[in-house]
């Protein structure tokens, strides 16, 4: 058996479900073996059922078999110790019973884990009667006792719902137990067996995306020689070879788009269960009304009437509207029919269609699950063809929580949410809808993007000027954060530039908005309150110098403050913290910036925010925001007591991140999507400084590593911005030469950024 399965663990040529009924095959073969010498030929009253993954022929290199040997009550123990130990003396998982065919029933009457296992049963060896027989009555008894077992099966589907991340948002998913898994295939063919409740759709789409998930998951395995269930990142790439997708992206592309089948289908059809397990009676308390003519509202579900023209746009805007503001969702039958209508869209949209669409997006996150529902059976991409590369597509950075999609649907619902704060809800909603349609089409998606969006507010009837307005949200949908967090808010020059390319109030009162909707719905790492503070102060000084003001003041405590300035002009040093800050004020030279970040390495606290400032005087200011991963309370008198000795030269910062280092490296390297390096330069970003933009990933003392950089060129950290957005850092550093001057020279240029790739690789 070993060498049979090595060979067969070699053969590149059979992957994924193949591989698996290969696997399963040869398994049969060897349990058959094993069976005939245990029972010296005698076979009568004797079988081997497989039960399980086993049973449905689904062996991954690393599952369990299991198995049970059903007699028709004989002396089997012996028989027993000769199949199963030859098993155990290759190692393999077994899971094994010995009984009866009533004594098998008898359990799964009561042991819901045994009663589904016994729905895959299949014939391995031996008296097939007896697999026959376990096998009709298992299926006869799960239906004879499906309410109980169905509520069962249903409460811990929605446990795991509740404990499990999405497969087809998760960065690293479960593939089986994640929302959308395989666990959810099974449990919807377990129902199946059952009440019948799949649609005739939803079998094929299920079983083509059951496939997609149990291929990765075979290779996986097959790659890693671990039980392994989560598509870690270093292993996508692999797993994509082996599978024949181009690259890891496509690959988790399919995952995604199978996970979403699997869960959809999955909550449409345990809400149809659980409705059915609550009886006519109860259904008849849920709500019931008449939207209009062709749209009902029947047993709490949005209905579409026979007489309606399901070709005809308003009717399925008009029905996903009416389930929007009802928090509810389109009747399974009256979506099918949707589906297979030849959607009628004008060119352009007339106004009520326009409007529908409008008031469907601002119906804010319960629109969400509607648009999902149209999305899974291709009606939305219909009315909005553009849609289909972004479907489904995965952004393979810890940065985003969703695939694009989904995060232009979030954005949508966020964007909703913020509706009152702008003068036009109809535009940002729209914008919110197109400002990521760009991605999956190569090149930059905001310059594809741009393109599209001009097509469709074109196509979708919006007049010229809101049409520009659109286009123009999509074009900066980016700026505002990027300048936020990157750019030296107390420059005349970064308001100016804002202000430029906004052009005027209004559009920048949307801009505010799409820009907070955009980073609610892209993660943690991309909106909180540090950022929505740094946005809401370029913003008013941006508002003010639009409505004819100067744009260059700010609020009291904008870094540096006045009492920090004052302080900094007396001339004294001061090392102070003060929750998650740190401020330093002390003699300008070079490296000071970096002594400082390299301390705070040593220490194991992440930066998370920082800004520099120093004067003609010879005094630097540098604050950072940190983050400490092992402590509620920072260490303050340990960080200070160091950073004095750093900053007095008395300390081996160098080495001591070296050593820390070796001894918290990456088990494994990043794969190469989280693991490239840009240096870029922007000199028109300050009219007396040169910016250096660093995107970089994290790890232990890479902000002392760029700013040692710098410091071995003698170069002036005027000012700084760092942040770091999952297991990226992005930075940005305000320079001059040791002359004082902007850096213009081409070779220093090259000369900088050839030493921070240096320092980060060293």
């Amino acid at each position: 058996m070993s060498l049979e399965r090595g060979l067969l663990l070699a053969d590149n040529a059979v992957t994924g479900s193949r591989w698996c009924r290969a696997h399963a095959q040869l398994v049969d073969q060897w349990l058959a073996e094993l069976l005939d010498q245990a029972a010296g030929g005698k076979l009568d009253g004797l079988a081997l059922v497989a039960v399980g993954g086993y049973g449905r022929a689904e062996m991954c290199p690393q599952s369990d078999i299991d198995v049970y040997l059903v007699h028709g009550r004989r002396q089997v123990a012996e028989v027993a110790d000769r199949i199963w130990y030859p098993i155990w003396d290759e190692a393999l998982h077994l899971g094994h019973s010995v009984c009866t065919v009533s004594e098998a029933l008898r359990l799964a009457g009561d042991d819901l884990d045994t009663a589904t296992a016994l729905l895959s049963a299949r014939h391995v060896a031996g008296d097939e009667t007896l697999t026959v027989e376990l096998a009709e009555r298992a299926a006869d008894l799960w239906e004879r006792k499906s309410k109980r077992w169905l509520t069962q099966v249903g409460a811990r589907v929605a446990l795991r719902h509740d404990k499990a991340a999405e497969v087809a948002f998760a960065l690293e998913p479960d593939l089986k137990e994640g929302r959308g898994g395989l666990r959810d295939a099974h449990a919807l063919a377990w129902a199946e067996a059952a009440h019948r409740t799949l649609l005739d759709h939803d079998g094929t789409a299920l079983s083509q995306a059951y496939s997609v998930l149990l291929d990765a998951r075979v290779e996986l395995q097959r790659h890693t020689g671990r039980a392994s269930n989560v598509l870690a990142l270093q292993e996508q790439d692999d797993v994509a070879t082996a599978l024949g997708d181009a690259d890891a992206d496509g690959l988790m592309g399919r995952v995604a788009e199978a996970a979403r089948t699997i869960a959809w289908t999955s909550d449409d059809t345990w809400r149809r269960i659980r409705s059915t397990l609550r009886g006519p009676r109860a259904r008849m308390g849920r709500h019931n009304a008449v939207v209009d003519a062709e749209i009902h509202v029947r047993d709490g579900e949005v209905t579409v009437t026979q007489g309606a023209a399901p070709e005809d746009p308003t009717v399925v805007l008009r029905a996903a509207v009416a389930a929007a503001a009802r928090h509810t969702v389109i009747e399974r039958h009256s979506l099918e029919r949707l589906a297979h209508a030849d959607l009628r869209l004008f060119d352009p949209w007339p106004t009520e269609v326009r409007d529908l669409f409008v008031e469907l997006l601002l119906a804010g996150c319960p629109a969400v699950e509607v648009i999902e529902a149209l999305d899974q059976r291709r009606i939305w991409a219909k009315m909005l063809p553009e849609w289909q590369p972004v479907r489904a597509r995965p952004q393979r950075n810890p940065y985003h929580r969703f695939t694009v999609d989904r995060h232009l649907l979030e954005t949508v619902a966020n964007a909703a949410g913020l509706a009152g704060r702008v003068g036009r809800p109809d535009l940002l909603v729209t914008a919110a809808l197109l400002h990521d349609i760009g991605k999956g089409r190569g090149g930059d998606h905001t310059d594809v993007g741009v393109t599209l969006a001009r097509c469709i507010t074109t196509r979708m009837g919006f007049a010229q000027a809101d049409a520009d307005t659109i286009v123009a949200l999509v074009r900066h949908h980016l700026l505002l954060a990027d300048v936020a967090t990157r750019r030296d808010l107390d420059d005349p020059t970064t308001i100016e530039r804002v202000a430029a390319a906004v052009g005027s109030g209004p559009r920048l009162e949307l801009l505010a908005a799409l820009t907070e909707a955009d980073g609610l719905a892209t993660g943690p790492s991309a909106w909180g309150p540090w950022k929505a503070e740094l946005v809401g102060r370029l913003v008013d000084r941006v508002s003010e110098l639009l409505s004819g003001g100067g744009g260059d003041r700010g609020p009291a405590d904008a870094f540096p403050t006045s009492a920090q300035l004052l302080r900094l002009a007396e001339g004294t040093d001061l090392i102070a913290a003060s929750g998650h800050t740190l401020t330093v004020m002390t003699s300008d030279r070079p490296g000071v910036f970096s002594r400082v970040a390299g301390v705070l390495a040593l220490h194991g606290l992440d930066v998370l925010a920082a800004a520099a400032h120093s004067t003609d005087e010879g005094r630097a200011l540098a604050e950072f925001r940190v983050h400490d991963p092992f402590r509620d309370s920072t260490r303050w008198d340990r960080v200070g007591a160091e950073l004095a000795l750093a900053l007095d030269g008395r300390l081996a910062i160098g080495a001591r991140l070296a050593e820390r280092a070796r001894t918290y490296q990456r088990a494994k390297p990043l794969p190469s999507c989280l693991s490239t390096t840009l240096v870029t330069f922007d000199a028109g970003a300050s009219a007396e400084d040169t910016v250096i933009d660093v995107q970089t990933v994290d790890g232990i003392g890479v902000l002392y590593r760029i700013t040692r950089a710098l410091a071995d060129l003698d170069l002036d950290i005027r000012s700084a911005r760092v942040q770091t957005l999952g297991d990226t850092v992005v930075d940005a550093f305000y320079v001059r030469d040791a002359q004082g001057h902007k850096i213009t020279d081409e070779h220093l240029l090259a000369e900088i950024e050839r030493a921070i790739l240096h320092g980060l690789e060293a």
